[in-house]
C-alpha cells in the first residue's frame, strides 16, 4: 500500500545534492517546517525523466517558489550520479536532488517499480507529491508508462497554479 493524503513521510537515511554540496542525513529533517513538491523519477539520465520530467520542474522552479513550495526531485541513483545529472541539466540551485540509493525512502513510500526486465532493478514510480511540514496534502502516481499527473505542470496547478 502506497503513502496516502494525510500521512507522514517516512523517516530514512537520504542524501541531498545541491549544487555542488552533498549531504547526508534524514528524510524527517529535509522536510520538517517546509513546503515541498517531491517529484520522483524512475532513473536519471533515462529518456523521460532527462527529456520532460526533470525539464518541467526546472523551467517552472521559480513559479513553486513564487508559491512557497520548494522542489526536490527522487531518484534510486547515488549521489553522484544525481549530481552529474543536475550539472548535466542545467538543475538551478534550490532544486534539491534526493539520492535515494538503497531505495529505502522509495520501499518506506510504498512506491517501488520492479525494474529488473529492464536491468534497472529497484527503482521508484513516477510520481509527485505536495507535503507541508513532512505529511503529504497531495498525491499523483503515474499509471505504468504514463507521463501526466506527476509532471511539473499538473503539480503546479495542484498546489495553486
Amino acid at each position: 500500500m502506497s503513502i496516502q493524503i494525510g500521512q507522514a513521510l517516512p523517516d530514512v537515511p537520504l542524501a541531498a545534492v545541491d549544487g555542488d554540496q552533498r549531504e547526508t542525513g534524514r528524510s524527517s529533517d529535509l522536510f520538517a517546517g517546509r513546503r515541498v513538491v517531491l517529484f520522483a523519477v524512475p532513473g536519471a539520465f533515462t529518456p523521460t525523466c532527462s527529456e520532460k520530467h526533470l525539464p518541467g520542474f526546472i523551467a517552472l522552479h521559480e513559479a513553486f517558489r513564487e508559491r512557497g513550495f520548494e522542489v526536490y526531485c527522487l531518484s534510486v541513483n547515488d549521489a553522484f550520479v544525481m549530481q552529474a545529472w543536475a550539472a548535466a541539466q542545467g538543475v538551478p540551485p534550490g532544486l534539491k536532488m534526493l539520492a535515494d540509493g538503497n531505495g529505502e525512502f522509495t520501499r518506506a513510500l510504498g512506491l517501488e517499480l520492479d525494474g529488473s526486465a529492464y536491468g534497472m532493478g529497484l527503482r521508484a514510480r513516477r510520481f509527485a507529491l505536495a507535503a507541508e511540514d513532512g505529511v503529504v496534502t497531495a498525491l499523483a502516481i503515474e499509471a505504468p508508462g504514463e507521463f501526466r499527473v506527476s509532471s511539473a505542470e499538473a503539480m503546479l496547478e495542484t498546489v495553486g497554479g
